[in-house]
């Protein structure tokens, strides 16, 4: 943060809170905490917003969409109509406010999600369940993603969300991960659909206003493939999306997602958009997704930890049949920045670097060669530091791909770099 200390940047941008945010104490001095008090405030964020893999990425796109766009129309969830028919997923530890301001400064975003929310933490308003769910006014259309086996929590946490200003209230039926499940969370809740819907229909009764939507996957297991017949159901019942995950809770994410489970559950709709998710990892995915599937849109979430750039590039293939020129290893360093100090401003700097350091190798998946940068960030303490590290980098990134392109000789290796201090 530059030209203002935390305190003065927060006294100045934080206003009544709209939507749930939150500042970690722990992170601040108690004269920002006394300026910031109720304990909720809106986050004023800047959002400044060959056959390579790269080749394939562009050109595999373009055949997939014919060379031309696909007329994708915009979804419309409930009252709610969005930019673009991409949503990005919510995964934990990684898609949260900071990363959301990335990608939708980028473009392409529909809606995004907050993380997976427990409804007892979110009533209890613990510090860490309202991290999860910080947003502001850059973050919209957000939708927010609650859990739950508990009928009752999950009730009072819609209502909680709706009354603090959430687009989109989503129900989670398709974790896998132990600790949701082993609540009767997440894709549990595929092994009862009956007492599933009775949960759905309670919510539904107590919103007013805001839609409802569902994710889920295509089952428990392979002998248990309830989603079509779910998703017919939570459609009567007043759903007004679902997305679906194309494979069960046993198989996690291995194996391949099964395109004809989609396919099925968007045959058993008849009136609300199905979104279609997983392997979605170019804009020939997500085309192959919506032309094999019938899917009215795609939902994307590992695939832009890598690449904040996919939900543009795909909405620019869907619309007009061409990907935006490849980003430079310049904008590349400048979004991964952007991140990084969001983080800093939302969380404070010991917390952001800690974090930071399992982040930049998803960055540095698009980066190469950058090797030294990668493991240098992985143990990296300060800003001062990381600004370090990514400016050394990116200069020897420039002068060694210049060099190339004039087929001079190479300066000297990454690894020969002066290790930051």
């Amino acid at each position: 943060m530059t030209g203002r200390s935390q305190t003065d940047w927060i006294r100045n941008q934080v206003q009544p809170m709209n939507i749930a945010a939150v500042i970690q104490e722990g992170d601040l001095t108690d004269a920002v905490r006394d300026a910031t008090r109720p304990a909720f405030a809106l986050y004023g964020a800047d959002c400044g917003m060959a056959r390579s893999p790269a080749a394939r990425y562009h050109a595999g796109a373009r055949v997939a969409a014919g060379g031309e766009g696909m007329d994708p129309k915009p979804l419309q969830i409930g009252s709610l109509r969005l930019a673009t028919n991409l949503l990005l997923a919510p995964i934990a530890g990684y898609i949260d406010l900071a990363f959301r301001l990335v990608v939708r400064g980028i473009g392409g975003v529909g809606l995004a999600s907050t993380a997976l929310i427990c409804p007892r933490g979110l009533l209890r308003q613990t510090r860490k369940t309202m991290d999860l769910a910080a947003t502001c006014e850059e973050d919209s259309p957000v939708a927010m993603q609650l859990y739950s086996g508990e009928i009752d929590p999950l009730v009072e946490a819609a209502r909680w969300a709706e009354d603090h200003g959430v687009h989109v209230i989503d129900i989670n039926m398709g974790c896998p991960v132990n600790k949701i499940t082993k609540r009767d969370g997440g894709s549990k809740l595929l092994c009862d659909p009956d007492r599933t819907l009775r949960m759905i229909e309670r919510v539904i009764a107590e919103l007013r206003h805001t839609p409802l939507t569902a994710k889920l996957r295509l089952g428990w297991d392979s002998s248990s493939i309830v989603a079509p017949e779910l998703a017919r159901r939570l459609e009567e019942a007043g759903v007004a999306a679902i997305t679906i995950h194309g494979r069960t809770a046993e198989q996690m994410f291995t194996g391949q997602v099964d395109i004809e489970g989609i396919a099925a559950v968007v045959s058993a709709c008849r009136h609300v958009p199905v979104i279609g998710n997983g392997d979605v990892h170019s804009p020939a995915d997500a085309v192959r997704m919506m032309e094999a599937t019938g899917c009215a849109g795609v939902m994307v979430g590992r695939g832009a930890l890598s690449q904040p750039w996919l939900l543009r590039d795909t909405w620019s293939i869907l619309t007009t049949g061409v990907a935006p020129a490849p980003p430079t290893i310049e904008q590349k360093c400048g979004w991964m920045r952007q991140h990084f100090l969001n983080m800093v401003k939302f969380r404070g700097e010991v917390p952001a670097t800690r974090e930071f350091r399992k982040i930049a190798s998803w960055y540095a998946r698009q980066m190469n060669p950058c090797r030294v940068m990668r493991d240098r960030m992985r143990l990296v303490s300060s800003v001062a530091e990381f600004e370090a590290i990514l400016d050394q980098f990116l200069a020897w990134r420039l002068e060694r791909d210049a060099q190339m392109d004039g087929g001079r000789r190479l300066p000297k290796s990454e690894a020969e770099l002066t290790p930051v201090a």
